[in-house]
Formats: C-alpha cells, sequence, structure tokens
C-alpha cells in the first residue's frame, strides 16, 4: 500500500527552503564603516548645521548678547547689498571666463598630446605639474615672479625685447580680474586636459580609420566625430571646473586682496566674518555658495553617471 502525499506537501518539498535575511551579519559587515560615517557626519554636516541656523540671526560677534532672529532677512541683505551683489556678479564671470578658457586651451593640448610624438611623456608631465602646486604656491608664483612690476618676468621680457624704452606695466593694478583669472587658468589647463585626454583615448580607432578611408580630413573628423565623443567630457569638465572656481579663495586673496574689483562671493564671505564681524550676514553667503556648489556638483555627478553608463554598454 502506498500513500500519496497531497499537493501541498509535493509543492513544499521542491520549493527551495527560503531563509530571512541575517540582519545581525548585515549589521556586523557595515559596522567597520560606522566610525567614518560618523566622523564624516560630524565633520562635514555639523558645521554646516551650526551655519545654517546663525544665517537666520541678526548676530555682530563685537555684540554677542546683542543677537535676534531674522529669518530670511540675512539672505535678502545678501542679494540686495550692492557690495555683495557685485561679488555675485565677479564670480560668476570669473568662473565662465576661467572654465572657458582652460576648457579651450586644455582641449588644443589634448588633441596634441594625443599624436605619437618623441618626448610625449615628458611633455604630458611638464603640463600636468601646474596643476599639482598648491593653490596658494601657484598664486604667490603669479604675484611676484611673474607680474612683479620692478623685477618680474613678463616685464623682464618686455625690457629684453624693447630696451629701456619699453613699457613696465603694473600688471595688477592695471587689470587685476584678468591677472586672477590667468593664474586660475594656468593651473586649471591641465586638469581639463587630463579629462579630455581620456575622451580622446576613448574613441574606436576603428571608426576614425573607416572616416579618414572614405575620405574625410582632419577638421572633418575633428567635427563630427571627435566632438560628439567629447560632449560629455566637455560637460564634465565645465561642471567641475565651476564647481572648484566658484569657491576659489586663494588667487583672489593673494594676488589682489579682493581689491580693485576682483572680490568675489568666498572672499567677502571672509570679509564680512573677519573683518566686519557680521556672523548671520556671513553665514548666509556662505550657505548661498555651497548652494550653488550643490547644484553643479549634482549636474557634474549626473555627468559621471552616465559616461560610466556609456563605457559599460559598450563593454
Amino acid at each position: 500500500m502506498t500513500a500519496t502525499a497531497s499537493p501541498g506537501v509535493a509543492a513544499a518539498s521542491v520549493r527551495p527552503a527560503t531563509r530571512p535575511p541575517n540582519r545581525m551579519r548585515a549589521w556586523a559587515t557595515r559596522a567597520p564603516l560606522l566610525p567614518a560615517l560618523i566622523f564624516m557626519i560630524a565633520v562635514t554636516q555639523l558645521p554646516f548645521v551650526a551655519t545654517l541656523v546663525i544665517s537666520f540671526f541678526d548676530w555682530n560677534a563685537l555684540y554677542p548678547d546683542d543677537r535676534r532672529f531674522t529669518g530670511l532677512g540675512n539672505y535678502s541683505e545678501v542679494l540686495s547689498t550692492p557690495e555683495l551683489r557685485k561679488s555675485v556678479w565677479t564670480t560668476v564671470l570669473l568662473t565662465v571666463t576661467v572654465v572657458l578658457v582652460s576648457l579651450l586651451l586644455g582641449l588644443l593640448l589634448a588633441l596634441l598630446l594625443d599624436r605619437r610624438f618623441r618626448g610625449r611623456a615628458v611633455v604630458r608631465t611638464m603640463l600636468i605639474a601646474p596643476f599639482l602646486l598648491v593653490p596658494i604656491a601657484a598664486a604667490l608664483l603669479w604675484k611676484h615672479v611673474l607680474f612683479n612690476p620692478e623685477y618680474g618676468l613678463f616685464n623682464g621680457v618686455l625690457h629684453w625685447v624693447g630696451g629701456n624704452g619699453a613699457p613696465q606695466p603694473d600688471w595688477i593694478s592695471d587689470m587685476p580680474l584678468t591677472a586672477v583669472e590667468a593664474s586660475l587658468v594656468w593651473q586649471w589647463t591641465p586638469f581639463m586636459m587630463l579629462i579630455l585626454l581620456a575622451g580622446l583615448q576613448s574613441r574606436d580607432p576603428e571608426l576614425v580609420e573607416a572616416a579618414r578611408m572614405d575620405g574625410a580630413g582632419d577638421w572633418q573628423v575633428f567635427v563630427h566625430i571627435t566632438l560628439p565623443h567629447l560632449r560629455r567630457y566637455l560637460e564634465l569638465g565645465v561642471l567641475l571646473g565651476s564647481i572648484y572656481i566658484v569657491q576659489n579663495f586663494d588667487a583672489v586673496f593673494t594676488i589682489t586682496s579682493g581689491g580693485l574689483g576682483t572680490a568675489n562671493l568666498p572672499y567677502t564671505v571672509y570679509q564680512t566674518f573677519y573683518q566686519a564681524h557680521e556672523n548671520g550676514l556671513a553665514s548666509a553667503a556662505g550657505v548661498l555658495v555651497v548652494i550653488g556648489s550643490i547644484v553643479l556638483a549634482t549636474f557634474a555627478l549626473r555627468v559621471v553617471s552616465s559616461l560610466f553608463r556609456e563605457e559599460v554598454s559598450r563593454a
């Protein structure tokens, strides 16, 4: 006599046994990361929260007991005060000029280094060197070694070419914003070059070779193949460069000390906080800088993720 199992019992015997997730094991694997996470939150987020809270108060450090809640008053003052609005415009102008010029020069250098020639490794190392300098050291180099009207290299070259009658301009006084932009372009062109060179080396060589076999010249290959391929890399360079230049403080502080119309928003935050002792107003301006940086960083992360997706799809 044979016993027949019910359909439910048979199905249960066939179905693989499922175990509930082991939460203790999952937490044990995450536990080594918790100290680093707590430290990062304490170092980065708590000061920002404190700055955000202070930005809602009218608080002068010279009168610590005379502070009151103003809501968005500090933010409206940042956006309405002529000096602060001018610093916002200077920040925009400085960022746009430096990013576009360094991107164009970086593209030209990347196209040069994408070709094979003797000494390419040495040239690449020399071109990367400016980006490896400490920003304050790069600004001091431009201020004293190049721009100085008495012993600077630029005026020395003019004297060597034109003799005693050659003009000896005071570069920083005559063109202050251009002087700051030149130092930043010099330092950030290698960064753009590296990004675009990576994009050039990821091109499909068979596609370029097929275009040349069809009679396409260098300019046609660049316009119809290279430039569309570099679109994501150009966007990434613009966004990452903008994030840094928006927050730049070293070049403005070192070369011009914020004078002659070169005070950008970060320098204005410093001046408002350390010289005017207006903690609330400086905090509001700082929060605006952070918000602008976050917006740019969000676009940058989207570009990076799209680049990774394109590489995965090609693989």
